[in-house]
């Protein structure tokens, strides 16, 4: 059974609040979503999110319209909305270009980084570790959006930037799977550790392959798991 939520202000919402409560269903269904709490396909019921979140219809509606923008969510006529099951080629596809968008981020930044830069991003992958070592899915979650988010900001291209984080969004359903795995995560932090020492020694070529490199893991796993649920060839086709 999914959490509750605490019921927001039961006075007449102004613009600022709805667009809060908005928000609050969006971020919580999208971690669920890369969690595995939600699964790809599954229902997302207005009446039961309303009583979840304690919240009107209106704002369910707002939010699942704003993760259908994001390509979390699905939502037919006379059928409601659902989680997007991702197809195999859709997922080559959104890998492909997050590589293209993500090395040439790191194609960007100015070498070598600060000392004040290097710092901020080894204070964010100390809580990241200390996830990893808790075997914590949700604050290693959190802790690699924040390690990204400072990393590709050292590129100062707000436009690249923002088109990153909208197709690593999209890509949420494909995370659950290293998410999950001891050794997956573990990997992901050796990982952050060499971004950080390319930084500092301004090894550009060994940042561009290891920012490559990285998303690899997830989408190949993905695509092993729907081949091996006899799906992969079929929606590639």
């Amino acid at each position: 059974m999914k959490d509750s939520v605490k019921p927001l202000n039961a006075a007449a919402p102004s613009e600022k609040d709805v667009t809060s409560a908005v928000q609050e269903v969006v971020s919580t269904l999208e971690e669920e979503i890369v969690l595995g709490v939600l699964h790809p396909r599954e229902r997302l019921i207005e009446d039961e999110l309303m009583a979840r979140f304690h919240v009107k219809r209106h704002v369910v509606r707002q939010a699942l319209a704003e993760m259908e923008q994001q390509g979390l969510v699905q939502r037919r006529k006379n059928s409601g909305a659902q989680v997007r099951a991702l197809t195999a080629r859709e997922v080559m596809e959104l890998y492909a270009l997050r590589e293209l968008l993500e090395t040439h981020c790191m194609k960007l930044i100015p070498l070598p980084a600060t000392p004040a830069q290097l710092k901020q991003l080894a204070a964010i992958q100390r809580s990241h570790a200390a996830a990893v070592k808790a075997n914590d899915p949700r604050a290693v979650f959190r802790a690699n959006l924040a390690f990204h988010a400072a990393l590709y900001a050292l590129s100062g291209n707000e436009t690249l930037i923002e088109a990153i984080a909208e197709y690593a969004r999209r890509t949420h359903p494909v995370r659950l799977s290293t998410l999950v795995s001891p050794q997956s995560i573990e990997a992901a932090r050796q990982d952050h550790e060499r971004i950080i020492e390319a930084l500092r020694t301004g090894d550009r070529k060994a940042l561009v392959q290891i920012c490559a490199a990285h998303l690899r893991p997830a989408r190949d796993t993905y695509l092993a798991n729907l081949n091996r649920l006899g799906r992969g060839k079929e929606e590639a086709a």
